[in-house]
C-alpha cells in the first residue's frame, strides 16, 4: 500500500499534501488565473464552511481530536485564526516591503496555549472579519503583486501566488479534518 493510501496518511492529510506548482512566475500566471480565482473563492467561503463544519457540536465533540495524536476540533478552529492571521500579515508585509524576512512560529506550541481551550465563537468571528479583509486585499491585487513575496526562515523565498495556493489548501485541509471526523463519528 502506498503511503498516500494508508489510513494514517488519510487521517492526517485528508485532501493530500500541499503540492506547489513548479513555478508561479509571470509566464504561468495567465494559465493559473482561473486557479487563483478558485483559491480566493475557497478563502471567501472558509468562514461559512468552518461555521457549518462545527455547527451543533457539543463541548465533548469540540474536544475530540480528529486523529490519534492530532489536534482537537477546538484547537483546529483556533488554529485557523492564528495561521490565517499570520498569512494575512505576510501578504501585507510582502506588498509593502521588498522581500521581507517573516517570522515563523511553532504552530503546535500555539495550539497548547490557554486560548486554544476557549470557546470557539471568538475565533469564528475573528475568521469572519479576517477573511473579509483578506479576500478584499487579494481581489484588489494585480498580477505583478502576486510575484512579490517574502523570505520564510524554513521554506525560503515564497511569492504571494504560492502563499495564496498554500492557504487555499490549508483551508481545505483543516476543514476536511473536521468534516471527516464528523462523518466517521456519525455526528
Amino acid at each position: 500500500m502506498a503511503e498516500t493510501e494508508s489510513p494514517q496518511f488519510l487521517l492526517r492529510y485528508p485532501v493530500g499534501r500541499f503540492e506547489a506548482a513548479a513555478s508561479y512566475g509571470p509566464a504561468e500566471r495567465k494559465e493559473q488565473l482561473a486557479e487563483r480565482k478558485e483559491q480566493i473563492d475557497t478563502l471567501r467561503r472558509l468562514p461559512e464552511n468552518l461555521r457549518a463544519a462545527v455547527r451543533g457540536l457539543s463541548e465533548a465533540q469540540l474536544d475530540t481530536p480528529y486523529r490519534e495524536g492530532g489536534w482537537t476540533v477546538r484547537q483546529v478552529v483556533h488554529h485557523f485564526a492564528d495561521s490565517h492571521a499570520n498569512s494575512y500579515i505576510r501578504f501585507k508585509l510582502a506588498l509593502t516591503e521588498e522581500w521581507p524576512t517573516i517570522k515563523a512560529y511553532d504552530e503546535a506550541a500555539w495550539a497548547r496555549l490557554p486560548d486554544s481551550r476557549m470557546a470557539i465563537e471568538p475565533s469564528l468571528a475573528f475568521v469572519d472579519g479576517l477573511h473579509e479583509r483578506l479576500v478584499g486585499l487579494l481581489e484588489g491585487m494585480k498580477d505583478p503583486d502576486f510575484e512579490r513575496g517574502f523570505l520564510h526562515p524554513e521554506r525560503g523565498r515564497m511569492n504571494l501566488a504560492a502563499n495564496l495556493a498554500l492557504y487555499a489548501w490549508h483551508a481545505r485541509h483543516h476543514l476536511a479534518h473536521i468534516t471527516s471526523l464528523r462523518e466517521r463519528e456519525g455526528w
